[in-house]
């Protein structure tokens, strides 16, 4: 879709030939925007409940920065995920308006603090400080999406006291995230333990046989818990969309 052809559309609406329903179906499915290296999807956010996330992991930092010019036309708040800190600083000489997040390995504009988006409040736990890479990046997605969330970091099964301690804190959650590698059994014990949606994050954390989160996926997946949903391995963003969508307010 071009200006003139926005234009006409528009125009009808205000002469009446158009309803509104009708012109806000119309654009939910365009446009998009082809910059050579990629088509940025700049209509996402009248779909969904947030605008199109940039996944790094791969990409060229030329190709990046084409891919952040074009959004920037479009969109007030823009996410980076998976960027490596040597990508993150040549970026941030050309975009100083970028914040960048080392450990969560996320580069991020954000310019709204709106909170007010969510019945509750989204908990995220982590087995152990090597997730916090994921933990971080379904952080700033929450936040993207004007969620609020806590963490609760360090207290997986080798020390199950450590959970316990912060049963209320679990019970208060409307929604759970956790985070696990090695064999992934955190998310069934906290699942045992709340009458929450719990979403599994296995992470790529472990030695040999964890298979770069494998073991951890399928134990997941075989949980003995009610309610416990599996994303793929290290997908914080995932996680935390579907959090998102769980714990929104009911429109109206």
């Amino acid at each position: 879709m071009n200006s003139e052809e926005l234009k006409n559309i528009l125009a009808e609406l205000q002469r009446g030939e158009r309803q509104v329903d009708e012109v806000v179906e119309f654009l939910d499915h365009l446009p998009f925007r082809d910059v050579g290296v990629a088509h940025l999807d700049t209509h996402r956010g009248l779909r969904s409940i947030m605008g199109e996330v940039v996944f790094a992991l791969g990409k060229e930092v030329k190709d990046l920065e084409i891919i952040l010019e074009g959004l920037l036309e479009h969109e007030k708040n823009i996410l980076v995920t998976r960027l490596e800190a040597h990508k993150a600083k040549l970026l941030k000489e050309k975009f100083p308006q970028f914040d960048y997040h080392e450990s969560g390995q996320y580069l991020v504009k954000l310019s709204h603090n709106n909170y007010d988006q969510g019945r509750g409040t989204v908990l995220i736990v982590t087995a152990g400080t090597s997730d916090l890479r994921v933990a971080h990046e379904a952080e700033i997605t929450l936040r993207m999406m004007g969620h609020k969330s806590e963490m609760l970091v360090d207290v997986g099964v080798a020390g199950i006291h450590r959970l316990l301690a912060y049963r209320e804190r679990l019970m208060a959650a409307e929604v759970l995230i956790v985070v696990a590698g090695m064999e992934g059994a955190l998310p069934s014990v906290v699942a045992g333990l709340v009458e929450r949606p719990v979403i599994a994050v296995p992470t790529s954390v472990g030695y040999g046989a964890a298979f770069g989160g494998v073991a951890a996926l399928l134990g997941m997946l075989n949980s003995c818990a009610g309610g416990v949903g599996v994303v793929n391995i290290d997908n914080g963003f995932g996680a935390a969309y579907l959090a998102g969508l769980i714990n929104r307010k009911a429109e109206g």
